[in-house]
């Protein structure tokens, strides 16, 4: 990304078309994959739920070009997005809280992992979780549900069993108290993953003084109350992977 684009984004925020269905609508996606069935009921509007009114959104005219900058082709070949979900291990039967989804370009894939189980996609933006509402309905993903959080309270679900949370922290202004909060709203033995950009002069990324340095990462998640437990240090070619877990 470059600094004009991440300046772009910043300024603008991000929205998407396609109206917010009632929890009666089905999906309208041909066949039975992994994290559909249409027998089962449709997802309720989130927006309904926090109290938004569709009618007020941001036009998807002004911020269609975004959405299809993070959703380009072209960004799985340093993204990785197989790669990374493959990384996590799953069983197939876990809670994932996938914080800041943005267009749900991992909640999706992160859903199709989780058969058995659910993908929570939470974001700021109502346009974004109108979005992700919008293609799991049509789709026919029934364990994905996008919900809109709040910048000072990442409200993590209490059932989740890992944090998802990439290239969102280094947007966050009181990122101690905000991982803080995350890390106390974490069962015991969650995990929570942690994905940014790589400091120095890179083709993808935001502008070098909004990175944050891997030794301040493992730091700042440390003094939030989380175990540092592992890294994948070679699989991103611009981002650190790094995991961490909640104590008993």
């Amino acid at each position: 990304m470059s600094e004009k684009l991440f300046k772009l984004v910043l300024l603008c925020g991000l929205a998407v078309a396609a109206g917010c269905r009632t929890g009666s609508q089905q999906g309208a996606g041909a066949g039975k994959q992994a994290g559909q069935d249409h027998n089962m009921p449709g997802i309720d509007c989130p927006l309904r739920k926090a109290g938004v009114d569709p009618s007020s959104l941001r036009p998807f005219a002004d911020v269609e070009k975004y959405i299809a900058f993070l959703d380009r082709p072209d960004r799985a070949a340093w993204q990785k997005p197989d790669e990374v979900v493959k990384a996590l291990a799953l069983q197939g039967d876990e809670t994932v809280f996938d914080l800041g989804a943005g267009s749900g370009y991992f909640s999706f894939k992160l859903a199709q992992a989780v058969p058995r189980g659910k993908v929570v996609a939470a974001d700021l933006e109502p346009e974004m979780i109108r979005h992700i509402h919008h293609k799991a309905m049509s789709e026919g993903v029934t364990n994905l549900i996008p919900v809109i959080t709040k910048a000072d309270d990442p409200q993590v679900p209490g059932e989740a069993d890992y944090v998802f949370v990439c290239d969102v922290l280094h947007h966050v202004q009181d990122r101690a108290g905000w991982l803080k909060k995350a890390a106390s709203e974490m069962k015991p033995g969650a995990r929570f993953v942690l994905i940014e950009f790589k400091e120095g002069k890179l083709p993808e990324g935001p502008p070098e003084a909004a990175k944050i340095p891997r030794k301040q990462l493992i730091e700042l998640v440390s003094q939030a109350g989380l175990v540092f437990a592992s890294e994948k240090p070679d699989l991103l070619p611009y981002q650190v992977f790094l995991v961490f877990r909640k104590g008993p």
